[in-house]
């Protein structure tokens, strides 16, 4: 079949990837993993937003452009990117509901939309035959219902977490893939990355 790939890159991270130690992950290796051996690729879509320094992690920008550059060597890969947006909020303190203090905060917007509005116009356009969704956000639940359903495309979704795949998410896509940690094992670059010139892209020193 012909297959794309989308992925919520944060998604992807704060599920599977934060606590692990293999965020080096080539994901057009992990797609595979995952797919049939005739599935072929020809898109990988990959939806995020460009992170910034945070108290006590300054590198964070640093090692997620690694990354990226390590991700543009893989053919195919698209990179698509929203916002990333620091603000202060009030909350209340636990367990002294009645105190109130102001916090940092910081939300990703746009790569869900970005996600669905790609995923649709693909479809629409018939340039796949089978999706593979990297993504357990709920707010997909009806993109992906009319990609599979009102448009007849396989969409596969890849399970990230350790809990039981939803009724939602069962009842709107054609078939749910758990990613094991083996999988993850397997699909990881090389160290370094050959990139463009033969430039060599290390992983970063904390992410070993």
């Amino acid at each position: 079949m012909r297959a794309r790939v989308y992925i919520d890159g944060f998604n992807v991270y704060y599920r599977l990837l934060r606590h692990s130690d293999l965020k080096w992950t080539n994901f057009r290796s992990l797609s595979q993993e995952l797919l049939a051996d005739d599935d072929e690729i020809d898109v990988i879509r990959y939806f995020t937003a460009d992170v910034t320094k945070r108290a006590g992690d300054e590198e964070a920008p640093l090692r997620q452009q690694t990354y990226f550059r390590a991700l543009r060597t893989i053919e195919g890969f698209e990179i698509h990117k929203g916002t990333f947006l620091s603000k202060s909020i009030t909350r209340p303190l636990v367990g002294q509901e009645h105190r109130y203090v102001d916090v940092h905060d910081t939300e990703e917007k746009g790569s869900d939309v970005n996600l669905a509005s790609h995923l649709l116009m693909d479809a629409f356009q018939d340039k796949f035959d089978l999706a593979l969704v990297l993504s357990q956000d709920t707010d997909l639940i009806e993109p992906l219902r009319m990609v599979s359903q009102d448009l007849g495309k396989t969409v596969v979704l890849g399970w990230m977490d350790k809990s039981c795949p939803g009724k939602q998410h069962k009842r709107v896509v054609s078939f749910i893939r758990h990613i094991s940690k083996g999988m993850l094992r397997r699909s990881q670059f090389p160290d370094p990355v050959i990139g463009r010139g033969g430039r060599k892209i290390f992983r970063p020193d904390n992410w070993a």
